[in-house]
C-alpha cells in the first residue's frame, strides 16, 4: 500500500496514540525496543521530564498509508539545548555562536536521556520502509527549515539506519560503548571460564566482598513497589547531584515507569542492616538488557560492579538474552567482560559554514574511535586468548 507524502507533526505522542504509535515501535524486527515504545516516551513527556519547559519540546512525526492508517512513525524534539542526549556537540555550538550564528534551537531524534542503540524510524510491519524512511527524514528536515533550527540530530540510531542517511547527505558520526555478549553461557561460571585465569579471581573476589557486606535483591514487575521508587530516587538524586547538578529524570517517572512498564524493568537493590543503600536500574527488551541509571548513599567496596555489571550478566543469562549495554563511558567495563561496541549518530548542519568542518571533524574521529576499539579490545580484553 502507497504512503502519503504528507508527514504529521504531533506535539504529544498521545495524539498519535498508543495503538498507531506501536503498530510501528513494536515491529518484531526491533526486538523489543522499550525505549521506543509509547509507554516509554509518553511517561517521559506525562512526567514533566521532556517536554517544553525542560527544553524538549515533542515534535512527533507520522506518515500516513492510503487508507489513512499511520504506518511510520519517529520519536523528534525541538531542543533549546544539548542536555540529556549522550552524543556530545556542545563545541559545534559554542564555535558557531562565537561566530555570529544560532545554535538552538535544533532538532533530535532520540529516546530522552537514554543512551541505547534503537530503531528511530519506526514502521509498521509490511509497510514499504525504504519509502518510509525517505518520507520521515524529509519531514525532519522540512521542519528544521520551518524553525530555523541550526540542526537536525539523530543520537543512537541503528547501524542500518546510520548507514542509510549517511546515503542521503547526512554526516556520520561513531562513538563506542562497552556491551557483553552472551555466547550461549548457561551460567555465569561458564562466562567466567572463558576468561583468563587472573580475571576470573578478580571477578570472583569482587563478588564475593560486595556480596558479603550487604543482602541484594533483584526484582521485577510486581515485586517492585513504591518504597522501592523511594529509596531508589534517593540514589538517582545523589548521584546525579554529584556527578552532573542536574539530574533529569522525577519522582512521578519512576512512579508512573512501575505503573506501566514494571515487566520490562529489572530493579537491583542492595540493602544492610534492614535500610536500603544501593540500587541499579534497567530496561529489559527481547534480547537486550539495558542498563540506565545507578545510585548509592553507603559507600561498599566493588558494589557498583556487583549491581550494575554482574547481576545484569547473571539476569542476562537466566532469560537468555543476547547482549547486555551497559550505558555510556566507562573503560573499567572492559575488565568485567564489556567489550567496545560501536554506536552511530548523525547529522545535518543548516549552515554550509559549520557543516564543512563539522563532517571534517566527524570523519577524523571515526578513524580514531574505530582504532581505539581495536586497540583496547587487543590490549584490555579479559578473555583467553583461545576463547
Amino acid at each position: 500500500m502507497s504512503l502519503k507524502p504528507a508527514v504529521q507533526v504531533s506535539r504529544r505522542i498521545a495524539e498519535i496514540g498508543r495503538e498507531a504509535w506501536d503498530g510501528c515501535a513494536g515491529n518484531p524486527a526491533y526486538l523489543g525496543n522499550p525505549f521506543v515504545s509509547f509507554d516509554f516516551l509518553d511517561i517521559v513527556e506525562e512526567s514533566g521530564c521532556a517536554v517544553e519547559r525542560t527544553g524538549w519540546g515533542p515534535q512527533h512525526l507520522s506518515v500516513q498509508d492510503a487508507a489513512g492508517q499511520v504506518a511510520a512513525v519517529m520519536p523528534v524534539y525541538l531542543k533549546s539545548h544539548s542536555q540529556g542526549e549522550y552524543v556530545f556537540d556542545h563545541a559545534w555550538a559554542d564555535a558557531y555562536e562565537r561566530a555570529g550564528g544560532r545554535y538552538y534551537p535544533k532538532l533530535i531524534s532520540a529516546a530522552p536521556f537514554t543512551p541505547a542503540t534503537g530503531p528511530r524510524l519506526l514502521v509498521r510491519p509490511g509497510v514499504d520502509r525504504q519509502e518510509a524512511w525517505s518520507i520521515l527524514l524529509g519531514g525532519g528536515l522540512a521542519l528544521c527549515e520551518r524553525y530555523e533550527a541550526s540542526s537536525f540530530h539523530v543520537n543512537f540510531p541503528t547501524q542500518d539506519e546510520w548507514s542509510w542517511m549517511g546515503g542521503q547527505g547526512l554526516s556520520l558520526r561513531q562513538g563506542r560503548q562497552y556491551h557483553w555478549e552472551n555466547r550461549g553461557y548457561g551460567t555465569f561460571d561458564d562466562f567466567l571460564a572463558a576468561l583468563s585465569s587472573g580475571r576470573r579471581k578478580t571477578i570472583r573476589r569482587e563478588r564475593r566482598d560486595a556480596q558479603a557486606q550487604v543482602e541484594i535483591v533483584p526484582l521485577t514487575g510486581a515485586q517492585i513497589t513504591e518504597d522501592h521508587w523511594d529509596a531508589f530516587f534517593g540514589f538517582y538524586m545523589d548521584t546525579g547531584s554529584r556527578k552532573w547538578g542536574r539530574p533529569y529524570l522525577n519522582r512521578l517517572f519512576f512512579s508512573l515507569l512501575g505503573e506501566r512498564m514494571a515487566d520490562q524493568v529489572l530493579l537491583v537493590m542492595a540493602r544492610r542492616d534492614g535500610r536500603w543503600i544501593a540500587g541499579a536500574l534497567n530496561l529489559i527488551g527481547d534480547d537486550c538488557l539495558y542498563g540506565r541509571n545507578w545510585g548509592c548513599v553507603d559507600e561498599v567496596p566493588f558494589l557498583h560492579f556487583e549491581l550494575c555489571y554482574y547481576q545484569a550478566i547473571d539476569f542476562a543469562i537466566s532469560r537468555g538474552l543476547a547482549r547486555v549495554e551497559a550505558g555510556a563511558q566507562g573503560e573499567h567495563k572492559i575488565a568485567r567482560g564489556y567489550l567496545p561496541s560501536p554506536v552511530y549518530s548523525t547529522h545535518f548542519i543548516a549552515d554550509p559554514r559549520l557543516r564543512a568542518p563539522v563532517e571534517d571533524f566527524l570523519q577524523r574521529e571515526r578513524e580514531a574511535v574505530e582504532g581505539e576499539m581495536e586497540w583496547l579490545a587487543d590490549e584490555y580484553s579479559p578473555f583467553r586468548q583461545d576463547d
